[in-house]
Parts: C-alpha cells; structure tokens; sequence
C-alpha cells in the first residue's frame, strides 16, 4: 500500500514516495526526493487507524505533502 508521484522541477525531477509499514508499529513514511537526492522524510504514526481508513489516509497524507512541496517550490521560483 501506497503512493508514487513525480513531476518536472525545471532540468530536476521531485519524487515523491509513499510507504505504508507494519513493523515495529504501523506508520507511513513520505519520502521526498529532488533530482534522485533524497531530501526529506515525513513519518506519521497509523496504530490508532482503522484498517478501513489505512488507504484513505494513506492517500490524504500523500497529497496533502505533494501539495505543500509543489506549492513550496513554486513560491520560490518566482
């Protein structure tokens, strides 16, 4: 379970992964990279969600980093 995107920064790509863990507890882990660099990681704690909301939320924290790194980038292109 989880999410990949990747869009075109100028001449760099931005990736953007998604991971679901069960181990030691469950979590995601949101994994950013800028031209194949890893930059940054995002973890959220998932033991208190259901396991009927895991993809939802899953899906919602993704996008909601995607947006906010997106939105980050373009403020400081111009």
């Amino acid at each position: 379970m989880g999410r990949l995107d990747a869009v075109d920064i100028g001449s760099k790509k931005l990736t953007v992964q998604t991971e679901f863990f069960t181990r030691p507890t469950w979590r995601i882990e949101t994994k950013v990279y800028l031209g194949g660099a890893l930059k940054k990681v995002y973890t959220e704690d998932l033991a208190s969600t259901p396991v009927g909301e895991l993809q939802r939320t899953v899906d919602t924290f993704h996008q909601t980093k995607m947006d906010e790194i997106v939105d980050g980038l373009r403020r400081l292109s111009q």
